[in-house]
């Protein structure tokens, strides 16, 4: 049977056709793109990419199918995903369902078939940019040229990320304990309490500290200062998250009254509030860093981690107070990828030490993290 045909429309006009993959419907979103080889699941339930359509640079997604342990959160985030091919027939002993049937049970719209190394280019060009996918589409049809015209009205008129608060929607709507994971080796709870601020937290973080021994508690992205102190934390840590560091309200208000009270440590989206907090401003990128490939140097030396990275603003290190010294640069493009705050006892980084692409080279912070507080 012929696949039914799909399209991907920019907010610039530009379209990409394809194949219908997931489920039917229209998606819109900013269209990114990841570099990832692997870690496609994780990369659709990362709370960080919500709102985005998801263009995986690897040709092959699927290889090794799905199962219910890789997921960093209960839910996909993603707006669509975007691949050159799926693959509809895993291989893989730990592989419990396909891809595809994975998108279409979670009623995740994506596109197949596409030329995703041209889109990427257009994106490296024009920068990220609103976007949507129609599914199907039949390019056949008597009204097949009125539609494409809607749909390209319709996506020049989405919203672009810059000034949406996404960390609200996906934080948890309430306070809960952390209880462990698989791949725990310390016991989790014997060492010190450490409060989670979750702006979208990716599970992984919450058991890096578990697996040090750490009880955590995760709260919502709303809690107050004083309700944080109230847990009578020995660390608090602001985790990674979706959208505008701008727009989530009252986070870097929440965070200056943290600093000096408890030692702080922020990823990510926590490391952009972090800088807020302290009179630093953020700045949309041109296309952002998304992948488990990305460098980054350490101030200093010449000693450069390969990480995780899962985001599109920056903080800009011009504007950082004279208190802050700056950790970790990109060396590709210059921007800032961690700063410390030493009389405050904090530091922040804008890459994921959590997560587990294959190097785990950046783990240590979080040995830092706990140690330091112990």
């Amino acid at each position: 049977m012929k696949p039914k045909g799909a399209l991907l429309v920019l907010a610039d006009g530009r379209v990409f056709r394809g194949t219908s993959l997931g489920a039917h419907g229209t998606a819109t979103g900013e269209v990114v793109f990841t570099t990832g080889m692997t870690g496609y699941q994780e990369t659709l339930t990362d709370p960080s990419f919500a709102g985005q359509l998801i263009t995986f640079t690897y040709p092959h997604i699927g290889n090794y199918g799905t199962n219910p342990v890789d997921p960093e959160s209960a839910a996909i985030h993603a707006k669509g995903v975007i691949v050159r091919s799926a693959t509809k027939t895993p291989s893989n002993q730990r592989a419990t369902d396909s891809l595809t049937n994975y998108l279409r049970e979670h009623r995740l719209v994506g596109i197949g078939d596409v030329d995703t190394r041209a889109l990427t280019r257009h994106i490296r060009s024009q920068g990220s940019m609103p976007a949507l996918i129609f599914s199907p589409f039949d390019a056949d049809s008597a009204d097949a040229n009125e539609v494409l015209a809607s749909l390209k009205e319709t996506a020049a008129g989405i919203q672009g990320m810059a000034g949406q608060n996404l960390a609200h929607q996906v934080s948890c709507s309430q306070p809960y304990q952390f209880e462990g994971s698989a791949g725990t080796t310390a016991e989790a709870g014997a060492g010190p309490k450490v409060v989670v601020v979750d702006y979208g937290m990716k599970r992984n973080i919450a058991a890096s500290l578990a697996r040090r021994g750490a009880s955590v508690t995760v709260v919502p992205a709303s809690t107050s200062a004083q309700d944080i102190i109230d847990l009578k934390p020995d660390g608090v840590v602001l985790s990674n998250g979706p959208g505008d560091p701008d727009a989530v309200d009252g986070a870097p208000e929440t965070v200056r009254s943290l600093l000096g009270q408890v030692p702080l440590f922020g990823i990510c989206l926590g490391h952009q509030i972090m800088a807020l907090a302290v009179g630093a401003s953020t700045y949309k990128m041109k296309f952002g860093h998304r992948g488990v490939n990305q460098p980054v140097q350490q101030v200093g030396s010449h000693r450069v981690y390969i990480t995780s990275q899962n985001h599109g603003f920056a903080v800009d290190p011009d504007t950082l107070p004279a208190e802050a010294t700056a950790t970790f640069i990109c060396p590709n493009d210059g921007s800032l990828e961690g700063f410390e705050l030493k009389d405050s006892r904090a530091m922040a980084v804008q890459f994921h030490p959590e997560a587990c692409p294959g190097p785990q080279d950046t783990a240590f912070l979080f040995d830092q993290f706990i140690e330091g507080i112990r």
